[in-house]
């Protein structure tokens, strides 16, 4: 980044907490404007290698989970550690050479890595010791292609339908989640872990080819250094994000809809049922309704345009799941099911009404020198906060009734958004 970038980005107008959205009531007529063929292919290969992430995620845990529980948490926690550790670096590397170029490395290091794993498990089998150098090496990966990959959608697509693109890919993650479990359950299964990571070499490598057909559209950017350290542009993130009052507030309080709302049905749901003796089928209806009410709103954004007021829209957001929360710890002791899965779909469409809109917030917020660099932070926030609240959150429920912890993350959450529509 260029010292006139600098000085441009510390002069701009600083926005006002959820603003209108750009372009203002045109946002609601976006609808009628197609996304970029360039997008909608790009996004296609995206999703592609992120289903071959989460058959990995899968069988990484499954492999792990033969090795004992304590296994398994260590597997999980040398993907996120690195991952959360060299976040930063990884943003300032986007934003010096350009978000193409780190995507392109970072496919090409994920191909090398998954040969590795792919090799190494058809001579030695799943061994833990590789299985904490395959968890390293991905979380590794991870912390330089995440905010590349984040930054995309605001480089590909214009303002007016970026709240549309947004919905898109969270309902493709959304299906890919679905889809990759039962695929690495089959592949496991049939081909073990060597067959899986041979499938996650073919993903990567066909979003390497996506990103080679669309080099064309990032032929002018030039992103040139800094003349400084990535120390130094690390700092310079921070103290945009800092200076910029929709930026702040918009991290803290995605914040605390990672720490306090993903876990409720990843974690507390589960919990709960045990602790009330719930069916297993209950259960997964309640999970299952949680991600039908994401996909849901998901696909409304994406027919209909993002709201006016996104800051509006996510702060709604917030106080719907948080309302939602509550009626499910209220219903802990004698649930009904047919409120209880409706509570859960509105945990769910809450959850996607505020990611639907908050990501655009953060996107447009940030001046196009900064894009990696504010979704590294943004990547870091909510993966800090899970690392520091899932294992909160389970101690606490260990020692209280699992309906206090959700009537507390229903505070926490409801209260957050009350403050935000407040502001």
């Amino acid at each position: 980044m260029t010292a006139s970038s600098d000085s441009a980005a510390a002069t701009a107008p600083v926005p006002s907490v959820f603003p209108a959205a750009p372009g203002g009531a045109a946002a609601g007529g976006a609808p009628r404007e197609r996304l970029p063929g360039v997008f909608r292919l790009w996004l296609g290969g995206a999703l592609v290698s992120m289903l071959g992430t989460s058959v990995m995620w899968f069988a990484l845990g499954w492999s792990a989970s033969a090795h004992g529980g304590l296994a398994a948490g260590l597997v999980l926690t040398a993907v996120n550690l690195p991952r959360f550790a060299l976040l930063l670096v990884g943003g300032a590397l986007g934003d010096r050479v350009g978000a193409w170029r780190v995507m392109v490395a970072g496919d090409l290091a994920m191909v090398v890595v998954s040969l590795g794993i792919a090799s190494a498990a058809w001579r030695f089998g799943a061994p833990l010791w590789l299985l904490l150098v395959a968890g390293l090496l991905i979380g590794v990966v991870d912390a330089f292609h995440l905010p590349a990959s984040g930054s995309m959608p605001r480089r590909l697509v214009g303002e007016a339908v970026l709240a549309r693109a947004i919905a898109l890919r969270q309902t493709g993650v959304q299906l890919t989640m679905f889809a990759g479990g039962a695929l690495g359950g089959v592949l496991m299964a049939r081909a073990g872990l060597s067959g899986v990571a041979l499938m996650q070499v073919g993903t990567f490598s066909l979003m390497l080819g996506v990103l080679m057909g669309i080099r064309g559209r990032f032929a002018a950017e030039r992103p040139a250094p800094s003349g400084g350290s990535v120390a130094r542009d690390i700092g310079d993130g921070l103290r945009l994000a800092w200076r910029i009052r929709l930026l702040r507030v918009s991290l803290a309080v995605t914040a605390v809809a990672a720490g306090c709302l993903l876990p409720v049905v990843s974690l507390l749901v589960p919990l709960l049922a045990r602790e009330r003796g719930w069916s297993a089928q209950l259960a997964g209806v309640v999970v299952g309704s949680q991600a039908l009410g994401i996909v849901a709103v998901s696909l409304a954004v994406l027919w209909r345009g993002g709201a006016g007021r996104p800051g509006m829209a996510a702060a709604v957001g917030l106080l719907l799941a948080g309302g939602s929360i509550a009626v499910l710890a209220v219903l802990a002791v004698a649930p009904v099911p047919g409120v209880v899965v409706a509570a859960a779909l509105g945990v769910g469409a809450g959850n996607g009404l505020f990611g639907a809109h908050v990501a655009p917030l953060l996107l447009t917020a940030a001046p196009p020198s900064h894009l990696s660099r504010v979704q590294a932070l943004v990547t870091m926030v909510q993966t800090g906060a899970l690392l520091a609240m899932n294992p909160l959150l389970g101690a606490a429920a260990e020692h209280i009734p699992v309906a206090a912890v959700l009537g507390g993350c229903a505070l926490a959450v409801a209260g957050t958004g009350g403050g935000a529509l407040a502001s």
